[in-house]
């Protein structure tokens, strides 16, 4: 009886609130074999601790200087909820955190996420996830944790977003950019993005609505794809393709071609007394941002700064050594069937 009188006729609980325990639980035991598929050294990728841990000596590193980034992708999540197609923008928060790092001469090492939700699905956030162990483990970092929340009242629907958080490391001393190295006439090498990445998107959905097309009708700057796959090509990781030749020593400063595009991102590599003189026809420009430019009627100096207009990654090399940079891009498919191109070069900057 004392249970009775203690206990309220009609008690709440947690899922009473619209917080489902449960089906986090359930989310947990989905993503384990995704996170356990992208160990690598140092890492063991296990998921339901509190924390993740690293091991760095384990990794390789002797005295690393750590670099740490953090993004999320933007409104182009609302074109992949708008459409149903969450399979890749987990590739996107990947991709925009780690090109971030590469961009300090730091290789990725661990990655953790962040999905929030106003009621966790956990077959939709699984498919979320499974994008993010493929970023993982295309830019060869281990996902050893992350955060799920489910916040009713906050999000509506199906709404959900999404935060990324990456550390890396480089051996002290080999951190990029090289400012005191950077000399005029250094050659400036751009490599291809994937498409507009995840940049610039409240500025295209507005172009869609004004263009009056759906989701689901065929795109006009590509064939044999609707216009929301086309716009959802997930941004381009160039690990792989960049840290063979950090290493090496070749590369002066990477740029990220991000918010601001090719004329914000550029000087941001570069000591003050050097400015980047850039050859705009030096590369195709993907038929996406032609298509963008037209429809919309954007003014060629705002899609240089809303957009990367093509390029996902600038190289500022020393000018004896472009040509063989160039080569070794060039025999490396993972830029995009060997496509490098010379878009410029450094100068000074006027006093």
């Amino acid at each position: 009886m004392a249970n009775e009188k203690n206990s309220p006729k009609n008690s709440l609980s947690y899922k009473d609130a619209g917080v489902d325990i449960d089906a986090g639980e359930t989310l947990v035991d989905q993503i384990k074999p995704l996170a356990a598929s992208t160990r690598r050294p140092g890492a063991e990728a296990m998921l339901g601790g509190f924390g993740g841990a690293f091991d760095l000596k384990a990794a390789g590193f002797d005295d690393p200087i750590l670099v740490s980034g953090t993004d999320g992708v933007g409104t182009k999540l609302r074109i992949a909820i708008d459409s149903r197609r969450l399979g890749t923008v987990g590739v996107d928060l990947v991709a925009m955190c780690v090109n971030d790092v590469l961009a300090q001469g730091a290789e990725p090492l661990f990655f953790l996420d962040y999905y929030a939700t106003g009621k966790l699905t956990p077959d939709t956030a699984a498919l979320v996830i499974a994008g993010i162990a493929e970023g993982c483990r295309q830019s060869g970092c281990a996902l050893i944790g992350g955060e799920t929340a489910e916040m009713p009242g906050m999000y509506e629907g199906d709404d959900f977003d999404l935060a990324g958080f990456v550390v890396g490391a480089a051996e002290r001393g080999g951190l990029l950019p090289k400012e005191d190295e950077m000399r005029s006439g250094d050659v400036l090498i751009g490599l291809p993005s994937s498409g507009p990445h995840s940049n610039g998107y409240s500025l295209i959905r507005k172009i869609v609505e004004i263009s009056g097309l759906a989701w689901d009708a065929p795109a006009p700057f590509a064939t044999g794809t609707n216009l929301a796959e086309a716009l959802l090509t997930p941004t381009k990781i160039y690990v792989e393709t960049l840290m063979p030749l950090i290493r090496q020593g070749r590369i002066k400063g990477l740029a990220h071609i991000t918010g601001g595009g090719i004329t914000d991102n550029i000087p941001r590599m570069l000591p003050k007394h050097l400015i980047p003189k850039v050859d705009f026809s030096a590369w195709p420009r993907p038929a996406v941002f032609s298509w963008l430019q037209e429809t919309g009627g954007v003014d060629e100096a705002e899609l240089r700064r809303a957009f990367n207009c093509g390029l996902g990654m600038v190289l500022c090399v020393d000018k004896d050594s472009a040509v063989d940079t160039l080569a070794a891009l060039h025999t490396d498919p993972m830029t995009d069937s060997g496509n490098a191109y010379i878009i410029g070069e450094l100068c000074p900057a006027k006093t």
